[in-house]
């Protein structure tokens, strides 16, 4: 019973990993809302059971559910790794790598990582899913991503370093402080900054590295897509502190800061991560990432 219900167990495992968010959950598992909500309503039927209750427009898992899902986890869990490594024994060559891709690491060398990793393995299939560090370390643990790199190293998921990110000024290019070689964090008292929200790590960041100069940062905007944080810095909107790009934007002043302030970066892994496809891929990530991005 437990392989013949596997895709709907599955889907109930990811709604309980994401507090019951069905858009969440269904993107954690690369499949359409529609199919989510299917799965569910055909566990309901086979166990004659609600595991869903409606309030308005929320979903929210029932005790009942939220019970099912722990008890399950393991065994579940355990038997996606069984069939993920027979596949992987009748031809190691295939199968599939769920990989988590931080928010500020669209650009730099790990996109040419993959890219090559794909080049030498054509017939591993990667599902990559880019979000921000805490979200990706709750899939990481919750078994949703087989592997994820994360910044600043997670707690209760195994990993290991592979390298660091530094942190710079991001400044509008008629900034007084736009031509200087460095800066310190100090000179950007009284400045309005453009930031993430409070759940993303950098924007704790930001926050304690204010802090230790002596003030309090005034956020007047929250963005969550960096490219988007540079833009309205670019037009005047305010400063940043954000990981160093590899080809900073010419219309944007990045000023690295002093003294020097760098963050870790880890490679994760979760209770998936045993097949040969994914070993193959943390291996290759670890050789290929550079000391500093």
């Amino acid at each position: 019973m437990l392989v013949r219900l596997a895709p709907q167990l599955r889907a109930l495992d990811a709604l309980a990993a994401h507090d019951g968010h069905m858009t969440r959950a269904a993107e954690a598992l690369g499949i359409p809302q529609s199919s989510m909500s299917r799965r569910i309503q055909a566990l309901e039927e086979e166990l004659r059971i609600p595991l869903l209750v409606h309030t308005g427009r929320t979903v929210e898992l029932t005790p009942l559910a939220v019970s099912l899902s722990r008890q399950l986890r393991g065994p579940l869990h355990e038997l996606l790794h069984v069939l993920d490594a027979a596949a992987s024994a009748a031809d190691p060559a295939r199968g599939t790598v769920r990989f988590g891709i931080p928010l500020t690491m669209g650009t730099g060398p790990l996109p040419d990582i993959i890219a090559e990793f794909h080049r030498q393995n054509p017939l591993v299939s990667l599902h990559l899913k880019q979000a921000h560090g805490q979200q990706l370390a709750r899939d990481v643990a919750a078994g949703s991503l087989d592997v994820a790199v994360l910044l600043p190293p997670p707690a209760g998921v195994e990993h290991t370093i592979i390298g660091r990110q530094e942190i710079r000024a991001v400044l509008p290019p008629s900034h007084r402080l736009a031509s200087r070689k460095r800066l310190r964090v100090s000179e950007l008292r009284g400045e309005t900054f453009v930031a993430n929200p409070p759940e993303y790590t950098l924007r704790g960041l930001v926050a304690g590295l204010c802090r230790e100069a002596g003030f309090e940062p005034s956020i007047a905007i929250e963005v969550t897509e960096f490219s988007l944080i540079r833009r309205l810095v670019q037009i005047g909107l305010g400063v940043a502190l954000l990981p160093a790009e590899d080809a900073p934007r010419a219309a944007a002043a990045e000023v690295p800061l002093t003294p020097p302030v760098f963050r870790e970066v880890a490679l994760a892994w979760g209770p998936t991560a045993r097949t040969p496809p994914v070993q193959r891929l943390l291996a290759f990530v670890r050789d290929a990432f550079p000391e500093e991005a």
